[in-house]
């Protein structure tokens, strides 16, 4: 089928048993090699696609550094010491004045007193701790890679120790105890078996049912216009009488669910487009199977942004559209746009990227989980299941924001007992896809691993492109609690872009940065533009001249996308594409359609 790319004779080959591989008169390395590599699956699909070997390199690599640095080990030693003794010593001393004259209140203020004194030396201790872990593993002559890893790993293992995630010294799930007489204990049991369960039989909470799709999310009114085997493509019905002449195409990461920009009709950003006066495009990805795992990074590009923007360009009078990807689809968007420019195709009026990264080299606290060692073993999972499992990704994200979502949750539920609030934002974030194997290492090994696109090596149709060669003006949107895209690794598309570049840093995070509607309280954002011709600054440097403005960074969007419209128009109406690889036919289905539905 046209769209679906799966090489059926690769994948019988690679099934084949090693046998099989005898019988075809195969070369004895040929044959150990299909051994290994059925080893290798196999292992990986115990351990998720995590390659032990991994951290145990990096390991390694400090001990055998460590082992010849004698003083530096005598030094950090003592300091250890140091802080276990001061600990031990401030937990023995008595309490001042404790069981003097007084009545029984004085002597309950005062034992509170002194057991939150206590906690504040436990606390003073393993703040003391956790950057004795940074020390250790900044020992010299090791990689930069494996401090990183062993600095995260580290602080992971000792967050158990953290004193507020211990019941008997969080102060404040004590105070909730003795106020409610142990209730709060009980919910806290309660939700912790609920979550059990619901972790071992990998049941949906059944709150998630209070938000439905296509009703309480994704609800903005459009249709799906185009659809082939990769995604459809809808268009938002206009709420204005004119709109501008450039439509607004937004392409999402395939990594998420496109609806986080269209979740309620209150932070909705389709709708306050729409309500801007812009026509708006959103591509919505399929959710890959097994039968997809050889789709291509090159795929996502041809036949899912190049074939949208096709379909645009016949329904669209000034042949023109303001581009916009978000995450991966940013860097997705990035990568055509460069293409497109080498082209001479100049379809794009502008340019922006949401959170989206074009340069890996310093990529976060994500990059830890990528390495030649690691992507062997993940490729070897998705080899055998055809695609990143959904699990798999969700357990990465989890231990990158382990304190808030694996501690924080702790201590809310079990501890204080209180149930957490279903809101949009986290049904749309438990409502994650699939990843084709394919254009997931390709993926993975061009960006991540080797940084090829900005080191001139990323090829399309078998010539290099260049963020250099894209014209078009850019808007670039950091958000300052990224794990994911941290800011300060999109920010350097300064040191590549020849083009005209509007940079503006938020508060929050990689969605919650994102998702920003007017109105919404503490919100704030940076905003600096970069002509061209103009030198290059440093990120911190470009934050000390930044103008800050209070209130959601969507307002200032807007009216930059409104500089680079050309004028109005009148709006196009909401048809099927006559586009020769649409699969649909007759009346146009309604929003969100069929692939967001997909599990």
């Amino acid at each position: 089928m046209d769209g679906e790319i799966v090489n059926v004779s690769a994948e019988k080959e690679r099934a084949l048993p090693p046998e099989d591989e005898v019988a075809r008169g195969a070369a004895p390395d040929d044959v150990a090699d299909a051994v290994d590599e059925q080893v290798l699956r196999a292992l990986a699909q115990v351990t998720g696609g995590a390659s032990p070997i991994a951290l145990a390199t990096a390991w390694f690599d400090w001990a055998a550094h460590m082992a010849i640095a004698p003083a530096r080990r005598m030094s950090l030693m003592g300091d250890a010491a140091a802080i276990y003794t001061r600990a031990i010593l401030s937990m023995m001393a008595p309490p001042n004045g404790l069981g003097g004259a007084g009545d029984a209140s004085d002597a309950a203020d005062e034992a509170g007193a002194f057991i939150e004194s206590k906690i504040r030396v436990l606390e003073t201790a393993f703040d003391e701790w956790d950057a004795l872990i940074d020390r250790t593993a900044d020992a010299p002559g090791v990689e930069r890679r494996h401090r990183d890893a062993l600095k995260f790993f580290g602080h992971l293992m000792a967050e158990p120790w953290r004193p507020e995630n211990n019941f008997f010294t969080n102060k404040e799930a004590l105070e909730r105890t003795f106020e409610e007489g142990g209730a709060n204990l009980v919910r806290g049991w309660e939700a912790f078996c609920k979550d059990t369960l619901s972790a071992v039989t990998n049941h949906e909470d059944a709150g998630v049912d209070g938000f439905k799709v296509g009703v309480d999310l994704a609800a903005s009114e459009g249709v799906v216009v185009f659809k082939n085997d990769l995604f459809e493509l809808i268009q938002y019905a206009p709420t204005t009488d004119a709109v501008k002449a450039e439509p607004v195409f937004i392409v999402p990461a395939w990594i998420m669910k496109y609806y986080i920009l269209d979740l309620s009709p209150h932070n909705s950003l389709v709708r306050f487009l729409t309500g801007e006066g812009f026509t708006v495009y959103m591509m919505s990805w399929r959710n890959p199977g097994k039968e997809h795992s050889e789709l291509s990074f090159d795929d996502y590009r041809e036949k899912g942004v190049m074939t949208a923007l096709d379909v645009i360009e016949k329904r669209n009078p000034s042949g023109k559209v303001h581009g916009v990807g978000y995450c991966l689809g940013g860097t997705l968007l990035s990568i055509a746009a460069a293409a497109m420019a080498r082209a001479g195709d100049k379809r794009l009026a502008s340019v922006t990227l949401l959170a989206a990264q074009t340069d890996f080299r310093d990529a976060g606290e994500l990059s830890l989980f990528i390495g030649e060692d690691q992507l062997e073993w993940l490729e070897a999972s998705m080899d055998a299941q055809g695609y990143l499992g959904v699990d798999q990704m969700a357990g990465a994200f989890r231990l990158l924001r382990a304190r808030e979502l694996i501690w924080g949750k702790m201590r809310r539920s079990y501890f204080l007992g209180e149930e957490d609030k279903l809101f949009d934002l986290l049904v749309w974030n438990a409502d994650a896809t699939r990843m084709p194997r394919r254009m997931h290492s390709e993926y993975l090994r061009k960006l991540f691993l080797h940084n090829d696109f900005v080191q001139g090596r990323f090829e399309v149709d078998g010539e290099p492109v260049a963020i250099s060669d894209i014209r078009a003006p850019i808007f670039v949107l950091g958000t300052e609690k990224d794990h994911v895209a941290p800011w300060r690794s999109v920010y350097k598309i300064h040191l590549f872009a020849d083009a005209d570049i509007t940079f503006v840093l938020t508060n929050g995070g990689h969605n919650a940065g994102v998702v920003s509607q007017p109105g919404r309280r503490r919100r704030r954002h940076f905003v600096r533009a970069k002509a061209d011709l103009d030198h290059y600054v440093g990120p911190d440097e470009w934050r000390d001249g930044a103008e800050e403005r209070d209130g959601s960074w969507w307002l200032t969007w807007a009216a930059w996308l409104g500089e680079k419209s050309s004028g109005s128009a009148a709006p196009p109406a909401l048809t099927l594409s006559d586009h020769p690889d649409n699969l649909l036919s007759g009346a146009a289905p309604s929003a969100p359609g069929a692939y967001i539905l997909e599990k």
